[in-house]
């Protein structure tokens, strides 16, 4: 595909087309969920340029470019799917247990911050989650394959381990949330 014209005046009127030819308002369910999706995207984007250790980057840079391929499912409307696999799942889940192997149990829980990448991974991990949310609501109306809500749903348990990650991997110690009940 090459972009020729990035502008063409259609989404003017409030609407957009999908890769399968529909128009449909912006404010769609589909057109929600794979926003969120490019949002997310993004802020990952953000969490690469601070150049986080320990394998991070191959790792997130290998999602960027699956949520690429779930963003253009959803786009598709039901014309391409099987982009996001079991395979790909499980793949998250190997990182998720690697990496949580090597952090301290948690007995609370923790408040977003630390680093800069460990703060950015924990607003990866909450957009990932709002994303997970519209694609839920859209599956409510029409076909989302399972995997990649499956996926949604293993990758912002990733970047939460993630985060953690960094932090211990920085030695920054993590600040709990001071329960009011426990003294």
């Amino acid at each position: 595909m090459r972009l020729t014209k990035i502008y063409t005046r259609s989404g003017d009127k409030g609407t957009t087309r999908l890769a399968n030819g529909d128009e449909v308002p912006k404010d769609s369910l589909r057109v929600t969920a794979y926003g969120e999706v490019d949002e997310l995207n993004s802020i990952i984007g953000m969490v690469l340029t601070q150049n986080p250790e320990g394998g991070l980057g191959n790792i997130l840079s290998e999602v960027q470019h699956t949520l690429f391929d779930l963003g253009g499912e959803l786009a598709s409307a039901g014309m391409i799917e099987g982009l996001v696999s079991e395979q790909q799942v499980l793949g998250l889940e190997k990182h998720i247990d690697q990496m949580n192997s090597s952090l301290p149990f948690l007995e609370e829980f923790i408040l977003p911050g630390g680093t800069t990448p460990a703060a950015t991974l924990h607003l990866a991990r909450t957009v990932c989650r709002r994303a997970e949310r519209s694609i839920i609501t859209l599956a409510h109306t029409e076909t989302v394959s399972p995997e990649i809500i499956q996926y949604v749903n293993r990758l912002s348990d990733l970047l939460f381990v993630m985060a953690r990650f960094e932090n211990h991997r920085s030695g920054n110690q993590e600040v709990y949330w001071k329960n009011p009940r426990k003294k």
